[in-house]
Parts: C-alpha cells; structure tokens; sequence
C-alpha cells in the first residue's frame, strides 16, 4: 500500500538524444536533442498533461518512460524502484504495470491480427490466463470500452477509427496496468468521438484506480482531464502547475502565447480575446542555441536570456516555470 501522495512515478533528469545519420549538413556527432533534462513526477491516481508544439519532446518522453526507446541518461523511478537500467529481459513485470495507448489506431493495430488476438497477445506475454479463462478476458475488456464480444473475431480494418481506438485502449487494459501513458489517443479522432473516449479514460481511471501521462495538443482537453499540466519547448519543461492554475494563471511567455490561441466559441468574446503571436523561427533540435531556447521568439528577453539557461523555479503553490523573469 503506497502513502498517500507519494509519488508513483518520478522522472529525474531524464535525457534522450538521437544521433543523426552523417551527410552533407551533419557530421557523424551530431544529436537530436529530443529530450533535454526533464524532472517532473506523477501521484498515484493522477492525471499528468503534457503539452507543446510537435516535435518539442512529448512523445519521446512517453516512449522513455516505457523504455521503448533507452534513455541516454537520467532516472526513470516507479514505485520507488529505479527501473531505468533493469535489463530489457528482466524488465517485463515493470512493462506489465505501464502500459501506452498509441496516437495512431490505425498503425499501432496489427492489420493481420484478429481484435481477439490483439488484445490476448499481452494476455499469452504476461502467462496471464489460458483457454475459457483467456476468452471471458478479451471477452470483458472488449464490453469494457463498450464494444461487443462478437468484434474478437474481425479484423481492425473492419472498425472505424474511433472504434479502432477503443481496441487499443482495451489492449493497454488487458495486464491490468496501474500507469498508462495515453500519446495523443483523441488526435486521429473525429471531434464527436473525442468526448466519448475521454469520459471512457475517466470512467476507467476512477474505476480501477489507474494513473495517466496525458500527451495532447488540445489544450482545452488537457484542461478538462488533468490534475496537473507540464507545458513542453523544445525538448524542456519550461512550466509545471495544477491544470485551474496554469490557465488561468500562466507564466511563461510561450504559455501564454499558446493558451492565447485557444479558441472561443463566443465571437464577442473572442473578439475581445488578445492573442499573442510568436514570431521568429523554432531553433533546431540538433543545434539548439545556448541560453533559453525560446528567447528567439520571446518579447520579454533580454541578455541574460541568452547566457545561461533558466531552471525550473517553485513559485509557490505547485506552481514551477523555467524563465529569467522570475
């Protein structure tokens, strides 16, 4: 029985660099700083979001976590363990307890594999249940994201892209995980279908006590099924803050120029609404400026922005932000 509170999952200084194939622009050291220095940790129970611009590192730090991809160095603690250099053959019992739903439901299901066979793979992995036993499972996962146990014998081009969704997500439930990292689960989704499987995530996180990373671009989302929201540039967390805090309430400059663009559905009001547009170029990855990164794009910097780089500070209240102008 964990203390209340204390933390299940904890990321410190986590670092994941790509090296890039040598060519006419690139020698053969060169490195896509995809995830640069990233702390953060998630409570038991709790809904993490993590939000920024594509290619700013929020996926990579998913696939880390899960070792999916090894990290280059930093520590990854669950549970207390830190599980960051297990050996991937002795790693299976962590993969059982987090698991991921994918962003693609197209992709991530095997086109060649029955919806039965899908979510029992993991089932057969994890020597979970054979026979009868293994078929009620798939049986009850399949009504448990509200689809019916005749869909175990069909193939997933015969679902739509939200019902293909819902496989996916019963696949991620079929060990019984206690994390789950969802990678943008609504993204591929007609608008209609996103609620219904957001307030399915909810509902199962309130029934089986599950812990969520949520990774998204729809900022409005984030707000609606997170606890707490990490705000992601440019392979740093550059503010952290319980969800109410952060939107109304943000510090940085890059957060406010994206919560700034968040869409009203009122005209007078979002006539009204002041909308701040960053200009300048998004610095590469490979060759990220010293200093802060945003400071090209920022109306606040100023020298110092451009020497050293800025640590993430408690403002108090739960509420950090990596900027010189605090």
């Amino acid at each position: 029985m964990m203390e209340e509170n204390k933390p299940l999952l904890e990321i410190k200084n986590l670092t994941k660099f790509f090296p890039v194939k040598s060519g006419a622009l690139f020698n053969s050291r060169s490195l896509v700083k995809a995830v640069d220095d990233v702390s953060f940790s998630i409570s038991k129970g709790e809904t993490l979001g993590l939000v920024g611009e594509s290619g700013c590192g929020k996926t990579t730090i998913g696939r880390t976590i899960i070792r999916l991809y090894e990290p280059t160095s930093g520590n990854i603690i669950y549970d207390g363990k830190n599980v960051t250099r297990i050996p991937q053959n002795k790693f299976l019992s962590y993969r059982r307890k987090m698991q991921m739903i994918f962003q693609d439901p197209y992709a991530s299901l095997n086109a060649r594999m029955t919806v039965g066979d899908i979510i029992g793979e993991s089932i057969d992995i994890h020597k979970l249940s054979k026979g009868k036993e293994r078929l009620e499972r798939i049986q009850y996962l399949l009504a448990t994201v509200g689809l019916n146990s005749e869909h175990a014998n069909r193939f997933p081009h015969e679902f739509s892209g939200g019902q293909r969704q819902r496989i996916g997500i019963a696949r991620s439930l079929a060990v019984q995980p206690e994390f789950i990292i969802c990678d943008e689960p609504i993204s591929a989704l007609d608008v209609s279908i996103q609620a219904q499987v957001i307030n399915m995530l909810e509902e199962l996180q309130s029934r089986l006590g599950l812990t969520y990373l949520f990774i998204a671009h729809d900022l409005s989302m984030v707000k609606h099924i997170s606890n707490r929201v990490g705000v992601m540039y440019l392979g740093k967390l550059v503010e952290l803050a319980e969800s109410n805090e952060l939107y109304a309430k943000p510090q940085h400059p890059y957060t406010q120029a994206l919560l700034s663009a968040i869409p009203i559905a009122d005209p007078k009001a979002s006539a009204a609404k002041s909308r701040i547009v960053l200009e300048g170029e998004i610095p590469s990855p490979i060759d990220p400026p010293p200093g802060c990164r945003f400071k090209g794009r920022c109306r606040y910097a100023m020298p110092k922005c451009s020497e050293i780089d800025p640590e993430l500070k408690d403002l108090g209240g739960k509420h950090f932000v990596a900027c010189h102008l605090y």
